[in-house]
């Protein structure tokens, strides 16, 4: 709609306008401000800045990599973690550290307030309380369906953007399912659904599609019988560090005030794990038909990888029982989130079922389980940097796109965020490749594939496991941060700092040698075979069992490099055979994505390309070769074919050019 005069009645003008203030919300509004532009961020209630809607954790396999990925950004998720972690795991310790997982458990409270500290500290980002209603746009510009020039609220309050970012997560059009009598219209328990931009980016033309999540009960710890249950502890003193590179900085110029220093972590919380048997299980089964996804009240797909607990009984018959988290919600409360058991059953058969489960006969539940039903944008319809490709200037961020997950919607926030703040100050935008980041593969996968149902990362999803871990984020986008300014003088040094130790432990691993005698021992106890001469420290640490620590404590070389840095150095040394392989293939990725494919191009006069390979990539509109080659139904023959269709295409745009 046209909106002739409006500029006038604007309260504020922002570069910037972030819609909505959960995971994917506040990484944008930072990282916008972070590439230099003037941000407000838009939300139905500043309360919930930072809202862990369902488990209070952060983190786990690929998902911590991707915390790792979007804090060597500058994003706040990793710092925000740190300041409310109760317990710190490293998943996957027993399968190399190649594939390690950081995960913490936090306090829910207190991780809220931590973003909402950490976003207030931007003096360039104004946070504003309003629902918004409608996008404005300026219908003789930008894409097809025009381009934002701002926003308007429910309270009639207009401010003007050059981009806005929408991360309405499950709000817009959100209905909140319990049993099959019980719908409630809204996009978390407690918050009411967003209806208006929903209905005005449908009326935009934009295809819109309906997905399911879900949450399980809460129940009151104080009701547990805990010696029934299996204890888990953290492991946050065995490796002495949580998430952020930043922290330990005192000053810092584009942070207002400075970082504060690392906080002392809090009082660590153990775990809980049960599991759900045959009693509760033929509960659930007796009670299919009142649950709002098997009843019928629900009909839309949910997450296959974080199913309800009626799937799980439904799909596994045959599994003895299903295993079940009892996680802390924080210090100053006894409530639990009962992970694994997310439902839309009726309440007294949510009670029913958790009364069944070993050492809750006597529970008391607090909060019951629901499913939610909202929109989503089929996320084929935005361009690589996350914007629309109908409506200049607008970009999409987190469950907006079909996606699930914290880690999932900060990583897309991080890409919207800074594109958008870039765009608005006329920058050229950045791509994260898929050789870069989990980040990469995850905006890869959206643009160019689409989504069938909820999306969520795991390892397998990348090419470059091996090349992109949890513990060089720094090493691979601290590059790409610099480039940009997106740091302060404080986080510059610091990153500095790090990649210097980085390289002098590695310099000092492939140059030093160590004498037979000197690691006997050691390598005695690793079961390895003792050293026929001097070898450098290098080549010795790629024996099973052998640490790069100990290899230069046995040397006599000092000691002052961060763990961080040693594990780091040690990876890189033990399998640079597969990493070498791994990087080879990334390059010649890299180069597939350096073949430009332009936005005009006629893929319908393609004959030699597949029907179907035409019709996808008119669709879809890849901007490289790489990206058009994992596009599902085009072929390797289409690929070799498009480069000689795209060549042809180009001599005659050349010689009609010089014709003319």
């Amino acid at each position: 709609m046209s909106t002739p005069g409006f500029s006038a009645a604007l309260e504020a003008a922002f570069d910037v306008v972030v819609v909505g203030a959960g995971h994917a919300g506040t990484e944008a509004a930072v990282a916008a401000a972070r590439a230099g532009a003037r941000v407000g961020l838009i939300t139905s209630a500043l309360e919930t800045v930072g809202q862990m809607s369902c488990n209070p954790a952060i983190g786990g396999v690929a998902k911590g990599t991707v915390v790792r990925e979007v804090d060597a950004l500058g994003g706040i998720m990793g710092r925000a973690t740190d300041m409310a972690t109760l317990q710190f795991r490293m998943l996957n310790r027993g399968k190399g550290a190649a594939v390690w997982a950081p995960r913490a458990q936090c306090d829910r409270g207190m991780y809220r307030r931590a973003v909402r500290s950490l976003i207030e500290r931007y003096p360039a980002l104004q946070t504003i309380q309003g629902t918004v209603a409608r996008l404005l746009l300026d219908d003789d510009a930008g894409g097809s369906g025009g381009a934002v020039i701002g926003i308007e609220t429910l309270e009639g309050r207009r401010f003007g953007a050059r981009c806005v970012v929408i991360t309405a997560g499950t709000f817009l059009r959100g209905r909140i399912h319990i049993g099959t009598g019980t719908r409630i219209s809204g996009g978390r328990a407690g918050d009411a659904s967003a209806t208006h931009l929903a209905e005005q980016l449908e009326n935009a033309g934009l295809t819109v599609a309906r997905f399911k999540t879900g949450t399980p009960p809460r129940i009151d710890g104080r009701s547990v019988a805990f010696s029934q249950l299996e204890r888990q502890e953290s492991e946050l003193a065995q490796f002495g560090y949580m998430w952020s590179h930043f922290w330990r900085d005192a000053v810092s110029s584009q942070v207002a005030g400075g970082l504060p220093e690392r906080p002392q972590p809090l009082q660590q919380h153990p775990c809980w794990i049960t599991f759900l048997g045959e009693e509760g299980k033929t509960i659930i089964s007796e009670n299919l038909a009142a649950s709002a996804m098997y009843g019928g009240a629900i009909g839309s797909r949910g997450p296959r990888y974080c199913p309800s607990v009626e799937d799980k009984v439904v799909k596994f018959p045959d599994a003895e029982r299903h295993q079940i988290f009892l996680e802390p919600e924080g210090l100053d409360t006894s409530e639990l989130y009962v992970n694994g058991l997310s439902t839309s059953l009726p309440a007294p058969v949510q009670i029913a079922v958790l009364r069944s489960i070993p050492g809750l006969a006597d529970v008391r539940m607090t909060r019951a389980g629901y499913a939610i039903e909202y929109d989503y944008f089929p996320p084929t319809q935005l361009d690589p940097f996350f914007q629309v490709k109908a409506i200049s200037g607008l970009y999409f961020a987190g469950q907006i796109n079909g996606t699930t997950g914290y880690e999932e919607a900060a990583g897309q926030g991080v890409v919207a965020g800074l594109n958008a703040g870039l765009a608005s100050l006329g920058r050229s935008p950045i791509r994260l490749g898929r050789e870069t980041s989990y980040i990469g593969v995850l905006v890869d996968d959206l643009v160019s594939r689409g989504v069938d149902e909820p999306y969520r990362l795991f390892t397998s999803r990348s090419e470059f496991r091996l090349t992109v871990r949890q513990d060089n984020a720094l090493r691979r986008l601290a590059t790409i941060g610099l480039d940009l300014g997106i740091y302060d003088d404080a986080e510059t040094r610091r990153i500095r700092d790090r990649l210097d130790a980085e390289d002098r432990v590695m310099s000092l691993a492939r140059t030093t040698s160590v004498r037979p005698d000197a690691v006997a021992e050691l390598l005695s106890v690793a079961g390895s075979a003792p050293l026929p001469h001097a070898m450098r420290i290098g080549e010795v640490v790629k024996r099973q069992g052998v640490s790069l620590h100990d290899l230069f404590e046995a040397a006599g070389l000092p000691q002052d490099a961060s763990a961080e840095a040693l594990v780091t150095m040690e990876l890189e040394l033990k399998y640079e055979g597969y990493f070498e392989r791994e990087r080879s293939q990334a390059a010649k990725m890299k180069r597939m994505g350096e073949f430009a494919l332009e936005d005009g191009l006629r893929y319908s006069e393609m004959r030699s390309l597949s029907t179907e390979a035409r019709q996808k990539l008119a669709s879809i509109r890849p901007r490289t070769l790489a990206q058009a080659s994992r596009i599902s139904g085009v072929s390797a023959s289409d690929l070799q074919n498009l480069v000689i269709e795209v060549e042809r295409q180009r001599r005659v745009a050349t010689l009609n050019t010089e014709a003319s």
